[in-house]
C-alpha cells in the first residue's frame, strides 16, 4: 500500500511538472488567448542539446498570416547579443540582403533579448502583418512593430529553407521537409 502511494505521488508530481513545462506563460496567453501546442523539437549541435522549441497555434494549426507563438526553452547559457547575431546570420542565409535593415533588427533584438541560462524560456508571439512581441519567462520584454521583421525572424524556424529542417518538421508536425 505504501509503495502504491509513493508511486501515485511520483506520478502526480511528474504529470504536474510535465504540464507546467508545456504551458505557455500566462502573460503570453493574456495577449493571445486560444493558442494550443502544435509541435515541438529539440535543437542539437554536435550532439549537445541547445534548446527545445515549441510552436503554439490556434485550433486550425499553423497558418501563415494567423497569430502563433514560438516558445524556446534553453538548455545552455547564451548572451542576448549572441542570440541577436545568430538570428541576423540566419535571416541573411534565408535571403535578407538589406544590410541597413538587418542592422536595425540586430540592434532591436540585442536590446530585447536578455542573457539566458539553462531552463530559461524566451517566447516570440507573431502577429503577422503587425508586430512580434517577446517574453522571458513571465514578463514582456519588447515589441518590434515591423511586419517584415515578423516574417524574417520566424522564418528562421518555419521557412522551408531553414538551416534546421528537423526542427521545422517537429514544430509543424511533419516528418519531412515541406515548402
Amino acid at each position: 500500500m505504501r509503495l502504491e502511494r509513493v508511486a501515485l505521488a511520483f506520478l502526480l508530481y511528474a504529470t504536474a511538472f510535465a504540464a507546467a513545462a508545456r504551458d505557455l506563460p500566462s502573460v503570453v496567453l493574456a495577449d493571445a488567448p486560444g493558442l494550443d501546442l502544435h509541435g515541438s523539437a529539440e535543437m542539437r549541435r554536435l550532439g549537445f542539446k541547445i534548446y527545445t522549441a515549441r510552436l503554439w497555434t490556434g485550433a486550425e494549426g499553423y497558418r501563415p498570416g494567423q497569430p502563433f507563438a514560438l516558445d524556446i526553452e534553453y538548455a545552455v547559457n547564451l548572451k542576448g547579443k549572441d542570440l541577436a547575431e545568430v538570428s541576423i546570420d540566419e535571416m541573411r542565409d534565408l535571403g535578407q540582403r538589406d544590410d541597413a535593415l538587418l542592422e536595425r533588427w540586430r540592434v532591436a533584438m540585442a536590446a530585447a533579448f536578455p542573457n539566458v541560462k539553462k531552463g530559461d524560456r524566451l517566447v516570440g508571439l507573431a502577429l503577422p502583418g503587425q508586430e512580434a512581441r517577446f517574453y522571458s519567462n513571465e514578463r514582456h520584454l519588447a515589441t518590434i512593430r515591423d511586419p517584415a521583421f515578423v516574417d524574417a525572424f520566424f522564418s528562421i524556424w518555419l521557412d522551408h529553407g531553414t538551416s534546421a529542417p528537423e526542427v521545422r518538421a517537429g514544430l509543424l508536425g511533419t516528418t519531412q521537409r515541406q515548402p
